[in-house]
């Protein structure tokens, strides 16, 4: 379904968050009973953290083309995008042109900004991308390519990288994590839930006050 209304982007970013939080409540749950023996406990921590990684990566990357998706439908132009999404409609275009040592395939790139910034824009379709490594620095490119604040987090990149990151590709990459306990994972767990639901807010937000608008007068005759 394509997200054209400020309530179908609220609702979508909702649904998706639901269930996220329902299935990371169980695993909480799980890793917090005492029913377990010591080794039990260790495998539940280990899915826990893939998991509650899992939701952090997944969502970032739903909500964020949630938001693409409804400011695409928006049929804006160019010149009516702010800075951070002409920049989305544009990389391909410079993308093409960096990749090559000719300088004439900048010409229709200064032809774009010449003559065609009144034409209705084409955004990328799930043009945001983790990386599947969502860390503070990949978070920090996706916030400021939608027009978001990155200052929320910024005293969470410690936790980001080491506490959810580090351990999740070692649990990956078949490390033993015994360094890693239960009380660890209960501080993480809603840490995490509270930057999914900042990064709704933010989109949310965002779409109330159409950030994604330029707020600079034309400059085209």
């Amino acid at each position: 379904m394509k997200i054209r209304t400020a309530e179908q982007l609220s609702d979508k970013l909702a649904e998706d968050l639901a269930w996220r939080k329902k299935e990371l409540a169980a695993i909480k749950s799980l890793v917090e009973s005492k029913t377990f023996s010591r080794q039990q406990h260790q495998v539940l921590l280990r899915s826990g953290v893939c998991i509650l990684y899992a939701h952090w990566e997944g969502f970032i990357k739903l909500a964020a083309n949630v938001y693409l998706d409804y400011v695409s439908n928006k049929k804006l132009t160019y010149q009516e995008l702010s800075s951070n999404f002409l920049a989305l409609a544009m990389k391909e275009k410079l993308k093409e042109a960096k990749e090559t040592n000719k300088p004439s395939l900048y010409i229709p790139v200064c032809d774009f900004f010449r003559a065609e910034l009144n034409q209705r824009c084409s955004l990328p379709k799930d043009a945001i991308s983790t990386a599947s490594n969502l860390s503070s620095e990949v978070l920090e490119e996706i916030t400021l390519l939608l027009g978001l604040d990155f200052s929320l987090y910024s005293t969470k990149k410690k936790l980001i990288d080491e506490k959810l990151l580090k351990t999740r590709n070692e649990i990956a990459h078949g490390g033993y994590l015994e360094a890693f306990d239960q009380d660890e994972y209960v501080e993480l767990h809603p840490e995490v839930i509270g930057m999914l639901d900042r990064f709704r807010t933010q989109i949310e937000n965002a779409v109330i006050q159409e950030s994604f608008r330029n707020n600079s007068p034309s400059t085209n005759p």
